[in-house]
């Protein structure tokens, strides 16, 4: 990954060069997957792309086979994780965007929450 594809400042960016310890789901060359340290619901973690895209808002049509490549793994991942198959089971995918969508890491990152309601929040 070039410099221009790493925050050295961002959590996220730690926790794909494995410099802060997370509880793996899944990765890949271009994604890394790992469990919410607070989950919402009892399935909760998350998607994010390897490269530092700051937000949703800074995604761009060169973004389109990654962009593809995460949708296509989250209902793989889901039900790996635990999640009940759809129709009658599921899950929700949450991603905040900026301050009043209420991101809180500013690195592009999918919620993937599920499991029998009702969930604490979300």
């Amino acid at each position: 990954m070039s410099a221009a594809e790493h925050d050295p400042n961002c959590i996220f960016c730690k926790i794909v060069a494995k410099q802060i310890p997370s509880r793996l789901v899944y990765e890949d060359a271009q994604v890394y997957a790992f469990h919410d340290i607070n989950p919402w619901a009892p399935v909760h973690f998350l998607l994010i792309p390897k490269a530092h895209i700051p937000s949703l808002a800074q995604v761009t049509p060169a973004h389109g086979d990654l962009m593809g490549h995460v949708m296509a793994l989250i209902p793989r991942l889901a039900l790996q994780e635990g999640c009940n198959p759809y129709p009658d089971g599921g899950y929700r995918v949450v991603t905040n965007t900026g301050t009043e969508g209420g991101q809180e890491v500013r690195h592009l990152h999918f919620h993937i929450m599920g499991g029998p309601r009702p969930w604490l929040r979300g």
